[in-house]
């Protein structure tokens, strides 16, 4: 878990810089305008999360790739020779010796079909539950940051499941796994053998962290925005 534990802050500077100024440009407006009483449609919410997913895509497939060939090592594990990665950088450095630089991306079809909509998705429901929980005209709360937050990461999680087992597959294809031949196979192989449930595997699991996790996110990401966008006193 080091590698993403000491990545996790660049991954969310990238999904939060970039919905931010996305939202910014589709409606031509600053964040403390929004906060003012001009609302951003929908749309235009949806639209800045989905970039926001694309955009940190670059920066995850590599650290997810890598997190999830480690965790995925057991006692006796076949790969790398039968002695298994040593560690992070150990792993970089044999993907990219046996796979290239492209080694690093895979599953990265499956991360992005994942992570574009999802993020997306992520973002409505925070906006949508935040503006539910405060009063018209008034700054948004504390209590109503952090169910907001909650709300957002469980939806996410609820729709990412799926394409987030399909990703994790095609990870360990062709190092300890089950080889596929992309996501469409993976899918269909993945039904054929274990039915449809295979993919919410977690999903319970992955639920109970969702609403914690984001909940502190957002309050952490919304407290540091209020001091950094304050106004300069008169």
């Amino acid at each position: 878990m080091t590698f993403p534990v000491l990545t996790t802050g660049i991954t969310n500077a990238v999904v939060f810089g970039s919905y931010s100024n996305a939202l910014d440009c589709l409606t031509q407006s600053q964040r403390n305008d929004r906060i003012q009483g001009n609302p951003a449609s929908a749309s235009a919410v949806f639209a800045a999360g989905c970039f926001s997913g694309l955009a940190q895509v670059v920066v995850t497939a590599p650290v997810d790739l890598v997190k999830v060939r480690l965790q995925s090592q057991t006692k006796g594990w076949a790969g790398v020779g039968g002695d298994g990665y040593r560690g992070p950088i150990h792993c970089v450095t044999v993907i990219l010796r046996e796979e290239g630089p492209r080694g690093l991306f895979r599953g990265g079809l499956a991360l992005t079909l994942r992570d574009v909509p999802c993020y997306g998705i992520y973002f409505l429901p925070y906006e949508i539950t935040c503006r539910f929980l405060t009063e018209e005209g008034q700054r948004t709360g504390t209590f109503a940051v952090v169910m907001a937050g909650g709300v957002a990461g469980v939806v996410t999680w609820a729709f990412a499941t799926p394409m987030d087992v399909v990703k994790a597959r095609l990870q360990m294809s062709g190092a300890g796994g089950r080889v596929y031949q992309g996501v469409l196979h993976c899918m269909s192989v993945s039904l054929k053998e274990e039915g449809v449930r295979v993919f919410f595997k977690g999903l319970l699991l992955n639920s109970l962290r969702a609403f914690p996790v984001n909940a502190i996110t957002f309050l952490s990401y919304e407290s540091l925005m209020q001091i950094l966008t304050r106004p300069p006193a008169d």
